[in-house]
């Protein structure tokens, strides 16, 4: 295990209990709000796998995981990524919050021992998505989008519920086209989510309706 995930597992004393390790691992080290998030995420993903023929088990370990790496503060997160060997895009320099799905995944690894690498990859885009992403990659990025983590209801809910009425692809589409019509205030555009975007955009024969 990397050094610094060494220092944040030190006072844990680990049990079979996956989900309740995630939870005392990120309540140890005070994020008891985002092991919240991650437990409803999980509980969200496994009922869109449940819908869309996922597996529902992988499905609610991944919203489990995927926001392990709040133990690391912004500032923090690209010394962080630089110290677990982590490539870093200019965009996840430009705007660190991004790059914590990959230290996400690699927490999930090294600390809690997953291998399926299925998991491991939608950990890994959760936020941004990617091209060619996996029906697993979909179901946390959408689940994590339903369950987000702000106050009152997401803005953009009734699209994706409408996307969702389609197919899953549709619903991650959806989100993604939200955030497309309102680029010019991100911050940054991920080339992951710009390459999801042009890949979607393509299949579907243009934005949606």
């Amino acid at each position: 295990m990397h050094g610094i995930l060494k220092e944040l597992t030190s006072k844990i004393n680990f049990t079979n209990d996956l989900k309740q390790d995630i939870t005392t691992f990120l309540s140890i080290n005070r994020c008891p709000k985002t092991a919240q998030h991650c437990v409803e995420v999980g509980s969200e993903a496994r009922k869109i796998a449940e819908r869309f023929n996922a597996d529902p088990a992988e499905a609610e370990i991944a919203g489990w995981l995927h926001d392990i790496s709040a133990v690391f503060p912004n500032e923090q997160r690209i010394a962080a990524a630089k110290e677990l060997q982590i490539d870093i895009l200019p965009e996840e320099e430009a705007f660190p919050m991004i790059i914590h799905q990959k230290i996400s995944r690699v927490m999930a690894q090294d600390i809690f021992k997953i291998t399926n690498i299925e998991i491991l990859d939608a950990v890994g885009c959760h936020t941004t998505l990617r091209a060619n992403s996996t029906k697993l990659d979909q179901v946390l990025f959408v689940a994590d989008k339903i369950a987000w983590d702000q106050t009152g209801e997401p803005p953009y809910i009734q699209e994706l519920n409408r996307g969702l009425e389609l197919s899953l692809t549709h619903g991650a589409y959806s989100y993604i086209h939200y955030l497309w019509q309102r680029k010019e205030s991100l911050k940054v555009i991920h080339s992951w989510l710009r390459e999801a975007y042009e890949e979607f955009r393509t299949s579907f024969g243009g934005d949606p309706a």
